[in-house]
């Protein structure tokens, strides 16, 4: 069996067969799984200035770019191994480097919170044991996460929880639209306007107090009622929600501290950004967004958005993560005007642009190490087929000598 590494649940019962050191067969994964444990269709050569070159020389020419910078940042690595994340850490402080991950637009502000324990968290083990009540807030699992439901929360039978979604199980989802999570929760779907989370939490709250709501009575009195008789429950924030309430936060502490059965859930995208912002956390006491000059300090200017935007960042290097694809257009146009130095096995719309391109082995299927699954837990990473390319701890490795 090998750890899949298609999104943040680090499903480990996934069967590879490999002929010949390519993968024939896989097992057990679902579509976002199968398509990651392919590999790329258009792999990365090393480049500079979109000319082939060979590693060495890309990994010269960042390292002269990277000297030359007055202000470098280093960008990404939450689709690399906790051992590369170090690696990334440890780079980004000897050239007095800014470090950031996609997490500073998602769910960063959510990790924190939980790493700094101010929200009951549990094993997804625990959901799937003990779990009767389950709420997907602003979270599509079966599009994001596909076997979340099948394999941790909604469907499995747990140990006190053997009749499984039968009777023993309720699925409530909150959202904007009815989305293909919502459809499974069995008339438990609760819309909201956009933006409307707040309010909603608001109302809930009233009634969760005994209180009226104004806000739909009906529905809202019939959802505290729900959540009330929960045993074990089990919030999953997605960053619908995150970006909603993403300036009040605290309504959502209130929100818990009425439902002391209840624990909250980061719904992660990337296999391992939960592992870097937990060594980022336990290095920092941040988890993105931190300049290294002496001492890590951190800022919203140190967003990958407000550095461009503020064009404080005139050097990046981008490892494992496509900001062209996701960024804004104005903050691309900035992108676009500073040396990018992009590491990752795969052509991406960031190696389009990039200046030097470095490939390395894809984790998971081409090296091997270790990641932190979306409730915390470390797994280990197999490596299933042999591969020429360098690993991206090895990388930032030869990236630290070199500068």
């Amino acid at each position: 069996m090998v750890t899949c590494t298609g999104c943040a649940l680090l499903c480990d019962d996934i069967e590879a067969i490999v002929e010949n050191n390519r993968i024939k067969e896989i097992k057990n994964a679902c579509r976002r799984g199968a398509a990651r444990m392919k590999g790329c269709s258009n792999r990365l050569v090393p480049s500079i200035d979109q000319k082939p070159t060979d590693i060495e020389s890309s990994i010269k020419k960042a390292a002269q770019i990277i000297r030359n910078s007055k202000a470098p940042m280093l960008f990404g690595l939450d689709n690399s191994t906790c051992e590369a994340q170090v690696k990334g850490i440890q780079f980004a402080k000897k050239i007095n480097g800014i470090l950031d991950d996609t997490s500073s637009f998602c769910q960063g502000i959510l990790i924190e919170r939980v790493l700094a324990q101010k929200f009951r968290t549990c094993s997804l083990d625990d959901i799937r044991n003990k779990a009767d009540v389950l709420v997907y807030w602003g979270s599509d699992a079966q599009d994001s996460q596909p076997r979340h439901l099948s394999r941790f929360s909604y469907f499995p039978r747990g140990e006190l929880r053997q009749r499984g979604y039968e009777e023993d199980r309720i699925a409530i989802a909150i959202d904007v639209r009815e989305s293909n999570t919502a459809k499974i929760c069995k008339g438990h779907f609760y819309r909201i306007s956009p933006k409307g989370d707040r309010e909603f939490i608001l109302a809930l709250i009233e009634a969760l107090s005994g209180k009226v709501p104004a806000y739909d009575t009906k529905k809202m009195l019939e959802l505290a009622g729900i959540l009330k008789k929960a045993g074990f429950g089990a919030i999953f924030v997605g960053i619908g929600l995150t970006y909603s309430i993403k300036d009040d936060f605290d309504v959502l502490t209130a929100l818990t501290q009425k439902l002391p059965n209840f624990n909250i859930m980061p719904m992660v995208g990337h296999y391992n950004m939960r592992g870097f912002n937990e060594t980022m956390f336990k290095e920092t006491g941040f988890v993105n967004k931190v300049k290294f000059n002496g001492k890590a300090v951190h800022d919203i200017k140190y967003s990958i958005m407000e550095s461009l935007n503020e064009k404080t960042a005139d050097a990046i290097v981008v490892v494992g993560s496509d900001p062209v694809s996701s960024l804004p257009g104005p903050v691309l146009s900035r992108l676009a005007s500073i040396p990018v130095i992009c590491i990752d096995p795969c052509v991406t719309m960031t190696s389009k642009i990039a200046a030097v391109t470095i490939p390395c082995a894809t984790s998971g299927l081409e090296s091997a190490g270790t990641a932190v699954r979306m409730d915390g837990k470390v797994i280990g990473l197999s490596k299933i087929i042999e591969s020429e390319y360098l690993t991206d701890e090895e990388i930032m490795k030869r990236l630290m000598e070199a500068v």
